[in-house]
């Protein structure tokens, strides 16, 4: 069982869903494009029934009181201050980091910029950032499954391609987790200034400029071989950016939607995690 919270910081007030003992060893779940804290409903409850106290926040821009307009606002340096301001506020020291799609992003980044603060980091999809520039650079393949970038950087016609018929594209994009679920997601991205918020992600910063380094953080990396965005280039060179204890978990048949689509075999893989990595 889940239960909302409100965390405020400089930026605004975050909304955000937790579980388990508020004395429990800290675990962050950031969500990705355009999903929000919900998403993580599963790993929550798996997390909170294991004793650990698990947060979840709509993230900036997914937070009604956290939605600039300016563009330049949704910066990775703004959303990685986010995370630290975030931790700040839950009074954790250090904690457990995870990410799916844009969240993995940004973890790889607070990886990179503030090891100190991490235990563990489990990116969920999206691989480290360079391997990704370089399959975007040089493999065909990646191209391909990245063209809708451009798309989405278009102000304007990206949402207007997002909500067309009934927000048809995103119908598609979000099946996987189900009609209750995507019934919560379109009314939020609805919502006035909502949909803009969340690409202006994209607007601001290019996923494979995102800039980090070698990560000596225990790290897991969970990817789907039917993930129609992150091909296998990227996904199997991530291993030769992360320098400390490295897990590369391969879900075969599942989709980029990793969280709601097999949330048993990765709720299962995160606990296992956090369990090699107690320190």
């Amino acid at each position: 069982m889940t239960t909302p919270l409100r965390l405020t910081t400089d930026a605004g007030t975050f909304d955000a869903l937790t579980a388990g003992p508020a004395d429990g060893r800290g675990v962050l779940l950031l969500h990705g494009f355009p999903e929000g804290a919900v998403e993580w409903e599963h790993q929550l409850a798996a997390l909170g029934a294991a004793g650990h106290h698990a947060v979840a926040p709509d993230q900036r821009g997914y937070s009604p009181g956290v939605r600039p307009d300016d563009v330049d606002a949704y910066r990775m340096d703004a959303l990685v201050a986010d995370v630290v301001a975030l931790a700040g506020q839950l009074g954790w020291d250090r904690f457990d980091l995870v990410g799916h799609d844009w969240g993995a992003a940004i973890g790889w980044a607070v990886a990179d910029r503030h090891p100190a603060l991490l235990r563990t980091f489990t990116a969920v999809s999206v691989p480290h950032p360079r391997p990704f520039a370089d399959a975007l650079a040089g493999d065909e393949d990646q191209q391909r499954r990245s063209a809708y970038l451009a798309m989405f950087r278009q102000p304007g016609q990206a949402e207007g391609m997002l909500l067309a018929d009934d927000a048809a594209f995103l119908r598609r994009m979000l099946g996987a987790a189900g009609p209750a679920r995507l019934a919560t997601y379109l009314d939020r991205l609805t919502a006035p200034g909502a949909l803009t918020a969340a690409l202006n992600w994209y607007r601001a910063t290019r996923p494979e400029d995102v800039e980090a380094g070698p990560v000596d953080v225990p790290t897991l990396y969970v990817w789907g071989s039917a993930d129609i965005g992150v091909g296998p280039v990227a996904a199997h060179g991530t291993g030769d950016w992360v320098k400390g204890p490295y897990e590369f978990l391969t879900l075969d048949g599942v989709s980029h939607w990793v969280p709601e689509e097999a949330p048993d075999q990765l709720s299962a893989a995160l606990l296992a995690h956090l369990a090699r990595h107690p320190g």
